[in-house]
């Protein structure tokens, strides 16, 4: 029974139904086969496609065992149950179908590799238009390497780009505007001149208006005019520029701090005691006399501030140093000693002499000619010349001790300040190589009215100031008689020293509580005052020193600087 039951009718399950289980067996392993190699093959294609499934939108889609096997295989599996059904037909009729399906099956997967293939292509060349547009980005597992170097470069071509984009503005801003009025379209000569006529609020709004403008009325040649017209610009009477390293225009925005009084005031530095200072400037450093030393600091980039360790200390007279000057890298200097110091800037060579009976109050040189200025009431000519250091090479006797000196540009003469005490005036000018008198300024001195403080600006002009309060001008080639201007100090304070820029400006330093005053040399009044110290630490300013940007004043105490730079 068992073996009728194993080998029944083939309609009814017998030994054909044996048969047909052993071909769905091949069937199944030969679909399932079908199905890794489909599967390989998509995975094939992710990896190209760099994606995260399948499809246009890059979606996961699962997918079943017959849509993997393909049409064919769908084919062939209907066939068979339908031959299972029908029982009549044979077991090769049966595989023979499967083999088709599995064919079929097959040639389905090459299709669907050649579509996405196909797709994979069409992505790439995607890729590529969009590189020129936007960094790439890194998709999917297999491509990611390649996705990182792509991105790169294109950041690297993106960057180049924005600096094309840059400079191409910035040319775009330097070159003239392309449409606007016809002004524009002037040469810029004729535009120069048209502009040379505007003030400095027409000059400044102008600038506003475009870029090309900004840069045009920036130019040096529009605001020259204006600056020699200014307080504190950097251009001397004559119309030399002195200054040349700066822009003009910034070099105007800094004076109209000094014409309305705007500035920052501070202290560089200090003394435990009294002093007498007296202070040069070269470049960027700052001499000053500190008792019986002469000390070099040096300012730091802003200018109003010093570093407080000194560059070099110069010493050698037995008292307090009165006066000194920079020539020719030496310090020449005058001390209560009677003695004159030669001094190398930049090594320690030192060398004193003896040169008046009493203290020097002043000394000046140019040319490699000393003179020097005493209260024993004498005027001394000395060589620099290294050979001949303390030969005296003229002795003149002034009738009046000696406050203040300075030799003329012309190297020709000399003129002293004296004390107006034995002499009608305080201010003689001498032949420089023979040491006669050649002329005296002014006649209406009253007695006692000294001059502290002397200067020539240029060979025939000169300013003085002194113990009668008053600041002269003085033109050799006019009168010798009569000042051409002078302004009086409104508190009637003893003037100590001056200070000018070589044009308009004009700074003096009184008496009492150590105020400064502007002028402008164009009018009489004063401009502004500064009171640098209160009343129980009153003291005279004793020296003055200015440049564009700050004004320096050296006190009992203290140097004070006044910046009018960064008010």
């Amino acid at each position: 029974m068992g073996s009728q039951g194993r080998s029944g009718p083939p309609g009814n399950g017998g030994p054909g139904e044996g048969e047909g289980g052993e071909a769905r067996k091949l069937q199944e392993g030969r679909v399932a086969r079908g199905k890794r190699r489909k599967g390989k093959g998509k995975g094939k294609a992710r990896a190209g496609q760099g994606g995260r499934g399948s499809g246009a939108e890059g979606k996961p889609g699962p997918q079943t065992a017959k849509e993997a096997a393909g049409p064919g295989a769908d084919a062939g599996a209907r066939a068979c149950p339908r031959e299972e059904a029908e029982g009549g037909r044979s077991v090769e009729e049966g595989a023979r179908g499967i083999v088709k399906g599995v064919e079929g099956s097959a040639g389905a997967g090459k299709e669907a590799q050649g579509r996405e293939y196909g797709k994979k292509e069409e992505w790439r060349v995607r890729a590529r238009r969009r590189e020129g547009a936007r960094p790439g980005r890194a998709q999917g597992r297999g491509g990611q390497a390649w996705a990182d170097i792509a991105g790169t470069g294109v950041a690297m071509a993106a960057a180049a780009g924005e600096e094309e984009e840059e400079e191409e503005a910035a040319r775009e801003s330097a070159a003239r505007p392309a449409a606007g009025p016809a002004l524009w379209r002037l040469p810029e000569e004729l535009l120069l001149l048209i502009c040379s006529y505007l003030d400095m609020r027409a000059l400044g709004r102008l600038a506003q208006v475009c870029r090309w403008l900004r840069r045009f009325t920036s130019c040096d040649l529009l605001w020259r005019r204006i600056a020699r017209a200014s307080l504190n610009s950097g251009f001397t009477r004559l119309g030399t520029d002195l200054m040349t390293s700066v822009p003009v225009k910034e070099r105007v925005k800094v004076s109209q701090n000094w014409r309305l009084g705007r500035c920052r005031e501070g202290i560089l530095l200090k003394w435990r005691c009294s002093q007498m200072p007296w202070m040069q400037l070269e470049d960027d450093s700052l001499y000053i006399s500190q008792a019986n030393f002469i000390l070099a600091y040096q300012f730091r980039p802003d200018g109003a501030s010093l570093n407080r360790r000194p560059l070099g200390v110069f010493a050698g007279h037995d008292e307090d140093v009165c006066h000194f000057v920079l020539a020719n890298s030496h310090i020449v200097s005058a001390g209560g000693d009677g003695k004159i110091g030669i001094h190398k800037i930049h090594s320690t060579f030192t060398v004193k002499y003896s040169a008046h009976e009493q203290e020097v109050n002043c000394v000046d040189c140019k040319g490699g000619i000393i003179v020097s200025g005493s209260r024993d009431r004498t005027a001394k000519v000395w060589p620099l010349a290294s050979g001949r250091l303390g030969q005296c090479l003229h002795t003149i006797q002034t009738e009046d001790r000696v406050w203040s000196i300075a030799i003329s540009p012309l190297l020709s003469s000399f003129v002293t300040g004296t004390a107006c005490c034995g002499h009608f005036s305080p201010l003689r000018i001498w032949d420089l190589n023979s040491g006669q008198l050649m002329t005296h300024l002014g006649s209406d001195f009253p007695p006692g009215a000294g001059v502290l403080d002397v200067m020539y600006e240029s060979p025939f002009t000169l300013l003085s100031c002194g113990y009668d309060t008053y600041v002269r001008y003085w033109d050799l080639r006019t009168s010798v008689r009569k000042c051409v201007m002078e302004w009086e100090e409104p508190h009637d304070s003893t003037l100590y020293c001056l200070q000018t820029d070589g044009n308009h400006l004009l700074a003096t330093g009184s008496s009492y509580y150590g105020v400064v005053r502007l002028w402008d040399r164009r009018q009489r009044a004063c401009l502004h005052a500064f009171p640098l110290t209160s009343t129980p630490l009153s003291s005279p300013v004793y020296c003055l020193r200015l440049t564009t940007k700050h004004l320096y004043a050296a006190l009992s105490y203290n140097l004070h600087v006044l910046d009018f730079q960064n008010p």
